[in-house]
Order: structure tokens, then C-alpha cells, then sequence
């Protein structure tokens, strides 16, 4: 059993968690640090179960935290997977305009790049999307040459592997079932002891309002799941991908919409599409909680947002039933692509948390509470961004949690 007294504990071992847990780690290496993982491996969740792309930072409001971070984060994420040897490809990818009234915001898109600082961002036209993409359609794209894949579950395996190599310890198998706010320390009850620190940090992901509620806190949202689904192409029709192939965004969603993504090994993955899960760890149609249906359904803002989304949400169900209607939202990139070519890939739950009002929170969310820093809203680009995340929150938080 490890000692049960900590400087800090850390709950939640995803790409988050365990960002900050190396940021704090290597910055404070006298720090005793715990993180605490609910599942036996870390990464089991959003960490590792998204497409692997390390995001350029184009889609974000100019001076929002996701931008400044994402930028960033980019940036770190490709010199750490350098120096650690971890596969990684910067590949570049292109944003493609299928549609005149999608071409405004393309053009706004590019001017977002810019003022995000990006380099090489530039529009070009059909003939030259076809010489990046030779089988992809469109009236104009936008190219991206700062964007690149790798895998961000061996990413997370070695931030753990680093965070235990400078003193700190990673706990799988060790979900919170119990906090108690005490006057000089707080203490975590989990199925492998009772661990007292003087300052906690919870990055549970999916779970992070209710652990927030553990706290004793209001987090003031609640999680929503929602499921991403994904075909991939069958090998011998992989070579109509070279790359990253996305459609314009609809601004009002933080969903991209469905597109191509050749994976670090090679793999190219079709998707995902976004509808709501039936479970906070729902990676299919038969995964169904009761519990996490009924708190989803009894909350206030979930009724305003299905008022004010339920074409768009009915139409990403529609995807997710049939596989024509999924064909054929991915035509408008790729026009020879077929169901033939596409066979049931994997899935991911972003958890997207959500106001009272209906309102979809965009950037993230970070809430102090004495000592206790809740981590409530870090869907993509998590990844990319975790090295900068991690940073961020230990430049904000380590006078307040006594770390320094």
C-alpha cells in the first residue's frame, strides 16, 4: 500500500491528469504527488479513443485559452513525441469547401489561423486540392501544413512512465468513492485506501461534475456525452487518403463534422459523427445507464439545448443508424468513396459539459474552490494541448494549492 499523505492528489488518469501531474512533477520534483486512475492502465477513455490527430489550433476564437494552449500545445506535443521516440507525422491537412455559402467561412477560418499565429496557412482551388488529394471535391480549400497525427495513448504511457521515473506514483484501479474536506486536509476514499492531501486537482474526464459534487462543490454544469463513431476504409481503398481531408465546421457546434484521418500506422478512419450517448462510457448502442441517461435527461439545460438542436441532432442519428446517409455525408469530400469501402471502426465520448441555459460551454474550464482546482471542460483539443494545459494550470493554480 503507498504512503497515504500527499502534497497534491491528482484524480484522473487521461491525457489531462497526467499532463499536469508531469508539469507538477517536473517543476516541483520535492512535491508528493498521487494521481489516482479508476481504471487498471491509464488512457482508457477520451486519451485513447480519438483519432490521434495533433490539432494546428485553426478553429479557435483568436485569444481564447483553446487557441493560446492548442497553438502551444502543438508545438510541445510534436518536440516531446521527438525526443521520446514516439511515432508522429506532420502531415499537413486540408479544409475543404463543398458548398458557396461554406466559402465565407473558410475565409474566416484562415484569418483565425493567422491571428492564432499559425504559418503556411493558405486557400487554394480545385485543381490544387486535387494535387494534395487526388481524389477529394470541393469549390476551395484551405491548407494546413502545421497539423500532424500519432497515438496519444502511448503518449499518456509515457507521461506515466516519466511522472513515476521523478518521484510522483500513478494508482490504477483506483476510483474516488469518497471525498471529505477536513480543515488542514482533504481525504480521498478509493477501493485501495483512504489518501490525505492539502491539495486536489480532478481531472475526471467524464466524470468530473461528480466529482466536483464529491467535493462538496456546485460545478454549475453537467456532463454530457456524446458518442463519435467511426468506419474505417478497407485497406485496399486507403490509398484515396493520403492524409487529413475535413469539411468546413458549423460554428455553432464544437463538432467538426465527419471526415478522413489517416492514422499514424497507416489506418484511415472515416468519422466520426456526434450523437448522444446512452452512457458516460457508451462506445455503442448497447451501452445504456440508467443512472447517466436519467441525470442527463433531468437537467434543466438539456432540454434547452435539445430545443434549440434537435434537427441537427436528429440528422447525426440518422448517420449513426444508417450507413447510406454516413456514405453520403462522406461524399461531399470524397465522391468515389462507397459502402463497399467502409467497414465499423471504433468509437470515443467526448464529455462536453453543458450550462443551465442549453449552452454548449466552447473554451475550457477550469474552476478554483480553496483547495481544490476542478478541471470541467477540456474536450479536444485536450490532447494536443496537455503539455500547455498542464502548464497553464500549474502557472494559475500553484499558490492557491500550496505547491510552491
Amino acid at each position: 500500500m503507498a504512503d497515504s499523505r500527499y502534497n497534491v492528489v491528482i484524480i484522473g488518469g487521461g491525457v489531462v491528469g497526467l499532463g499536469v501531474a508531469l508539469e507538477i512533477t517536473r517543476r516541483f520534483p520535492r512535491v508528493r504527488l498521487l494521481l489516482l486512475e479508476k481504471e487498471d492502465r491509464v488512457a482508457r477513455h477520451q486519451s485513447g479513443h480519438n483519432s490521434g490527430v495533433i490539432h494546428s489550433g485553426i478553429y479557435y476564437k483568436p485569444g481564447s485559452m483553446k487557441a493560446r494552449l492548442c497553438v502551444a500545445g502543438a508545438a510541445a506535443m510534436i518536440e516531446f513525441c521527438r525526443e521520446h521516440g514516439i511515432a508522429h507525422n506532420v502531415c499537413g491537412k486540408v479544409i475543404v469547401a463543398t458548398h458557396p455559402e461554406e466559402l465565407p467561412r473558410l475565409e474566416e477560418l484562415r484569418r483565425r489561423g493567422e491571428a492564432n499565429g499559425l504559418t503556411g496557412v493558405r486557400l487554394i482551388g480545385p485543381e490544387e486540392l486535387r494535387e494534395i488529394e487526388p481524389y477529394a471535391s470541393g469549390l476551395q480549400a484551405l491548407v494546413v501544413p502545421s497539423t500532424g497525427v500519432t497515438d496519444f495513448a502511448l503518449v499518456c504511457e509515457k507521461y506515466a512512465e516519466l511522472i513515476s521515473a521523478s518521484g510522483g506514483t500513478v494508482l490504477t484501479s483506483a476510483a474516488a468513492t469518497g471525498i471529505r474536506r477536513l480543515v488542514n486536509e482533504i481525504v480521498i476514499e478509493t477501493p485501495r485506501g483512504a489518501f490525505s492531501t492539502t491539495s486536489l486537482i480532478n481531472c475526471a474526464g467524464l466524470h468530473s461534475d461528480r466529482i466536483s459534487r464529491m467535493a462538496g462543490d456546485d460545478p454549475e454544469v453537467m456532463i454530457v456525452p456524446f458518442r463519435g463513431e467511426y468506419y474505417d476504409l478497407v485497406p485496399e481503398r486507403a490509398a484515396l487518403v493520403r492524409a487529413l481531408i475535413y469539411p468546413v465546421p458549423d460554428p455553432r457546434f464544437p463538432f467538426l463534422g465527419v471526415h478522413f484521418t489517416r492514422r499514424i500506422s497507416g489506418k484511415v478512419d472515416a468519422g466520426p459523427n456526434a450523437v448522444l450517448a446512452l452512457a458516460r462510457e457508451g462506445y455503442s448502442h448497447r451501452d445504456i445507464s440508467v443512472r447517466d441517461l436519467a441525470s442527463s435527461v433531468a437537467y434543466p439545460g438539456f432540454w434547452r439545448m435539445a430545443g434549440r438542436h434537435w434537427r441537427n441532432g436528429l440528422d447525426e442519428w440518422h448517420r449513426s443508424l444508417s450507413k447510406p446517409a454516413f456514405v453520403r455525408a462522406l461524399q461531399r469530400l470524397l465522391p468515389e468513396v462507397g459502402a463497399k469501402d467502409l467497414v465499423p471502426g471504433g468509437s470515443g465520448v467526448r464529455a462536453q459539459a453543458l450550462r443551465p441555459d442549453g449552452a454548449l460551454v466552447d473554451d475550457f474550464h477550469f474552476v478554483p474552490s480553496g483547495k481544490v482546482l476542478h478541471v470541467l471542460n477540456v474536450p479536444s483539443p485536450a490532447a494536443t494541448a496537455s503539455l500547455s494545459i498542464g502548464k497553464a494550470i500549474v502557472d494559475s493554480a500553484a499558490g492557491s494549492l500550496g505547491l510552491s
